[in-house]
């Protein structure tokens, strides 16, 4: 379960990704406002920093940004950075959402596995496109060896009254993260490179908890309700783009966005669209 928090991570380019993030933070934040049953909810929080920075260059791009003041005496806690309003998607709501859209839009929804070459051999050749969007299983089909695991673990904690998200960087190799949802919070998390495991790991498990309590006091006796592991699918930069086709239908790649999949989404989904109004 990922923590689905709008927030450029582990995403490149950079001009591209801010375009898509801004595009994508648009229609999430109007989906809050207008389509609760989507799982998306707009929530205020702080993205904490160890010193002052310079303001992110999506500043302009997000609601109600603001710096935050550092203390004048020495923390134990981040305090710098700064806060705004940020969509949160709960997944569990927000995939079987999307999924309905795409099946009352005349789309029919099929399972492959596994995922190979063959598998796009397999389209029916009188499709007009494809767009190959499978996550780690587009380096399978386009024989794409950039494509990477970043693995992610998370612990779910029973919701106890937190409406605010809580981001802590300052460690970039372990990233500490709370995100509340209506039901339960995220708590995170790990960003391990070219790490296919996904058994969740005790020890990560208990310093997640650490670094997350000790973030968010109010979670110090929060029920345990789950522990979640996943693979992001990670890439040195986004791929969207035209490529070879296979039998002669062509194809359009959208993968590779590691930890940033549902922050650029929708402004990849306009890109991908225009691409295949021009092939088609």
């Amino acid at each position: 379960m990922a923590a689905a928090l709008w927030y450029p991570y582990l995403a490149a380019p950079a001009e591209a990704t801010r375009r898509w993030g801004a595009a994508t933070y648009r229609t999430l934040a109007d989906l809050a406002r207008t389509a609760p049953e989507s799982g998306v909810d707009l929530r205020g929080g702080r993205d904490l920093r160890r010193r002052a920075q310079d303001s992110p260059d999506w500043h302009a791009d997000v609601e109600g940004f603001a710096v935050l003041d550092p203390p004048s005496t020495a923390s134990a806690q981040p305090s710098a950075g700064w806060s705004f309003l940020a969509p949160v998607a709960d997944m569990s709501v927000y995939l079987p959402w999307l999924t309905r859209q795409v099946i009352c839009a005349g789309g029919v929804v099929e399972e492959c596995d596994p995922i190979t070459r063959d598998s796009l051999r397999d389209v029916d050749h009188t499709t007009d496109a494809v767009v190959v969007c499978a996550g780690l299983g587009s380096g399978a089909l386009l024989d794409d060896p950039n494509v990477r695991p970043i693995r992610g673990q998370v612990v779910l904690l029973e919701q106890v009254g937190l409406e605010e998200w809580v981001l802590d960087e300052s460690d970039p190799a372990s990233p500490t993260y709370v995100v509340p949802r209506r039901c339960v919070v995220v708590c995170g998390g790990t960003a391990e490179p070219n790490h296919w495991g996904t058994d969740p790991d005790p020890a990560t498990s208990r310093d997640i908890l650490r670094r997350c309590r000790a973030l968010v006091p109010a979670l110090r006796d929060a029920r345990l309700v789950d522990i979640r592991v996943g693979l992001r699918p990670g890439r040195t930069t986004v791929r969207l783009e035209v490529v070879r086709p296979v039998d002669d239908v062509p194809l359009v790649a959208c993968y590779g966005h590691g930890g940033a999949g549902v922050t650029l989404s929708w402004g990849c989904a306009d890109d991908v669209a225009a691409l295949l109004d021009d092939l088609v």
